[in-house]
């Protein structure tokens, strides 16, 4: 995405070099595929850009030793680049573990190198793969029904919608319609961690009708983690542990919060970058279910070899065939053709390979797992910081994509032309929301994250969101009615329209389908409110300048203003009503920049106050309006006001109409700290 475009030219040249150096043949590795491999502290060599796309041709054969110099080759100058301090990789193949490799430092001011076996990473929202296992087991017993209203097995109650009710289906598959939360996700006291009154104190709202728009939620799934622990009788961290990690001999992973001494002894350090350098705390979640787990990769590797092997792990069972091939089919798709939801897993079809996963992140862990479920293969990787500008997330989806292409290579299909494309482009061109969103408290926060899709003369799309590892925006082509391939790639692209024809929503394979993006009114789009907030406020502060101006002229020329005193009055309060309205635009943008710099404050909660405070001068900000509109009307209503004069007031006030609109549009005086 575009945010990560700081970090992307550098990554480019530094994945194609890795890259182009795991084509060569190498002699064998004598190291076993288990040993850990430090960051050499050496230049990186460079290649050209285009290196990065595998050369066509036979898939190379999956083996220890091809991975060791695939990935050696790759990883470590990966990560040095991107500004990452460690990672680790597993990789397993027909239910054994093939390879498993540490790379970088497990603690950087020790120099501990990772190791797979023993070294601790939290996998994020992987940790959910845990969660939707246990609430499978629990299927099998007989004991829930993934249709029935959730509130059966709960103690307290989840809103209907529509009179719809929520059922583990929908929580499983992200359609309950919950909008998305954050506060409280990452406490800062152990004792703050408490599952139960989490879940009855952040029920969040319903935004969306039941089973049909994807909208990922942590909340859904710490709910289903509940359920589980409520008709188990057993406390989730317990159940997890006996019945999923202890069958699969997976004794370097708990969800417990703190870990128990042993392992926290062995838990990777996290960082934001490896520059910085500052161990981070460790980080706790709540719901745990959603996101608690720590892990290694070797027991990752466990995981994978009983999901791929139909719930078998040697002679242990976690799920019966019927139930893992359940868990492992298509329960929603956002569009025909593209990748949706089985139960739990998230579809990423690619190569012609049918491969589900999950992906995770923390503040500074971050996390995936593929399964190639027809190839019988997986993948784990984890890495302990976020690195350069979000280098991480590009580096994740970079290694995947070229495991994809060295070992299941497969060239996209050869475009199809629809006549329609320059009527079609010019349909679907506008601004668009993600699903996933938070519309009690935060829509200032989502406005600024809208996405552009815009119209080439071609008849060709381009969408901001989508870019390459240079930053610069994919281009589209239209081979079939609103559905898109990616131009020289293998990626999708789907309009969905209602019965009218209307343009509803579009979503995308290029990325993982835990939400979509939703066309946005043209009054609320950031196309519209970006100009006219940004003209509304230079109005303000011309404003401003011209009273401060304007006051220095007639004290200097001692040429005092000949108003009445309610004239006056109203004058005044026009004036504080300009910088109310100043104050809660840069208040909130404000609050913006700080809560995109350190997102703890939102996910900790600490935010939570300075909401408050913001809502406090939206009021303000609306009574201001009322005074500036006020005091303009009362200029119209004075004979022989100068024409400059009346249109300056004019001016002032049309701003001030557009501003008290965006204030209560964007809800800017809700006092809604749902978030």
């Amino acid at each position: 995405m575009n945010r990560y475009a700081k970090f992307a030219a550098a990554f480019a040249i530094t994945c194609a070099a890795g890259i182009a150096m795991a084509q060569v043949p190498s002699p064998p590795n004598p190291a076993p595929a288990s040993s850990v491999l430090q960051v050499p502290a050496v230049p990186v060599a460079v290649a050209p850009a285009a290196a990065l796309a595998a050369p066509a041709g036979a898939a190379h054969a999956l083996t220890a030793d091809d991975l060791s110099t695939f990935l050696d080759g790759m990883v470590p100058y990966m990560i040095q680049r991107g500004d990452v301090a460690g990672g680790v990789i597993s990789v397993v193949k027909d239910g054994q573990l093939l390879f498993a490799r540490g790379y970088g430092y497990a603690d950087l001011e020790k120099r501990t190198p990772v190791s797979p076996e023993t070294t601790l990473f939290r996998p994020g929202s992987t940790s959910k793969l845990f969660t939707w296992t246990a609430v499978m087991q629990q299927v099998e017993q007989g004991k829930l029904d993934l249709d029935h209203d959730v509130n059966e097995y709960l103690d307290f109650t989840i809103p209907a919608r529509d009179g719809k009710p929520v059922t583990l289906r929908q929580l499983m598959t992200h359609t309950a319609g919950f909008e998305d939360t954050a506060r409280g996700l990452l406490p800062r006291k152990p004792e703050d961690v408490d599952l139960e009154r989490y879940l009855k104190a952040h029920i969040p709202a319903r935004i969306f009708p039941p089973g049909e728009i994807v909208a990922y939620s942590n909340y859904g799934c710490g709910l289903a983690g509940y359920i589980v622990q409520r008709v188990s009788g057993e406390r989730f961290e317990d159940y997890i542990r006996q019945h999923i990690l202890d069958p699969l001999d997976m004794h370097h992973s708990s969800f417990a919060m703190p870990l128990p001494p042993p392992l926290a002894a062995l838990m990777a350090k996290g960082y934001k970058s490896a520059s910085d350098g500052k161990p981070q705390p460790f980080e706790l979640v709540d719901p745990a279910p959603a996101g608690a787990l720590s892990s290694s990769a070797t027991d990752m590797a466990n995981f994978m070899i009983a999901q791929l092997q139909g719930g078998r792990f040697g002679d242990t069972r976690i799920l019966k065939q019927a139930t893992a091939e359940l868990m492992h089919s298509r329960q929603y798709t956002a569009a025909p053709g593209l990748n949706g939801f089985d139960l739990g897993f998230y579809q990423e079809d690619r190569n012609g390979q049918r491969i589900i996963g999950h992906g995770g992140d923390t503040m500074v862990f971050h996390s995936d797992l593929h399964l190639l479920l027809d190839a019988n293969v997986g993948i784990f990787m984890s890495f302990n910081s976020a690195g350069d500008a979000g280098s991480v997330h590009v580096i994740r989806k970079a290694i995947f994509q070229a495991f994809l292409d060295r070992y299941f290579p497969k060239e996209a299909p050869a475009p199809a032309t629809v006549a329609t494309a320059k009527a079609d482009a010019a349909r679907v061109a506008g601004w668009y929301q993600a699903s996933r969103r938070n519309d009690s408290a935060l829509r200032m926060l989502y406005l600024f994250g809208q996405v552009n899709v815009a119209a080439k003369p071609d008849g060709t799309l381009a969408v901001s969101m989508l870019t390459d590892y240079a930053g610069k925006p994919l281009p589209w082509h239209e081979t079939g009615p609103l559905h898109y391939s990616e131009v020289n790639g293998k990626s999708q692209l789907a309009f969905v329209a209602d019965a009218n024809g209307g343009i509803r929503y579009w979503a995308t394979d290029a990325e993982v389908p835990v939400f979509l993006f939703q066309r946005v009114p043209a009054a609320r789009s950031l196309g519209t409110v970006g100009p006219l907030l940004g003209a509304s406020v230079a109005i303000l502060l011309a404003t401003l300048l011209s009273w401060f101006v304007g006051g220095w002229v007639r004290r200097h020329y001692r040429r005092p203003l000949q108003l009445t005193a309610l004239q006056l009055r109203t004058r005044l309060l026009s004036h504080l009503g300009v910088l109310a309205l100043l104050a809660v635009v840069l208040g909130w943008l404000t609050f913006i920049a700080v809560t995109s710099a350190d997102e703890s404050k939102l996910l900790d909660g600490s935010g939570t106050g300075w909401l408050y405070l913001l809502y406090v001068l939206g009021v303000f900000g609306l009574l201001g309006a009322l005074a500036v509109l006020v005091h303009a009307v009362r200029a119209w209503m004075v004979p022989r006001r100068g024409r400059w004069v009346l249109a300056g007031e004019t001016l002032l006030a049309l701003a001030a109409i557009y501003l008290a609109w965006f204030i209560v549009a964007f809800g800017l005086v809700s006092f809604n700290v749902r978030f």
